[in-house]
């Protein structure tokens, strides 16, 4: 029978609040940097592992997870429609738009993690909660 306040391989330990805040700064950083190498589709990817990887380690690193994913998810429905927009020329200003718009919104999510702050993002409903 374990032992109490042992904690067994497959239990994850809640992360002291600094790593928290460094590993919701992760959650941001990841997407942002993700974008541009990947013209907006790998953004998802990077806040995928992120969430799934720490959502059960902190409210404040899941808060962050959570709010990647969300822009990340916001994101790609813009880019879906921005490349159907493509066939009328629209698309091709909106696509990059779009990307801009979600490094940015990552950018600032990370600084704001980095600090300590909870935020949610402008324009991005809760997908995932």
């Amino acid at each position: 029978m374990p032992q109490q306040g042992v904690p067994q391989p497959w239990q994850q330990q809640v992360l002291s609040p600094q790593d928290q805040r460094n590993y919701g700064m992760l959650a941001h950083l990841a997407p942002a940097i993700a974008i541009p190498l990947s013209a907006g589709t790998l953004g998802f990817v990077a806040s995928l592992v992120v969430y799934l990887m720490y959502k059960d380690r902190g409210d404040f690193v899941r808060a962050h997870a959570v709010n990647s994913l969300n822009v990340q998810i916001v994101t790609a429905i813009g880019l879906i429609l921005s490349t159907l927009l493509m066939v009328i020329l629209i698309g091709f200003i909106t696509y990059p738009l779009i990307c801009v718009v979600a490094v940015v919104i990552h950018v600032i999510g990370a600084s704001k993690a980095r600090n300590g702050e909870l935020w949610s993002p402008p324009l991005t409903p809760a997908f995932v909660r």
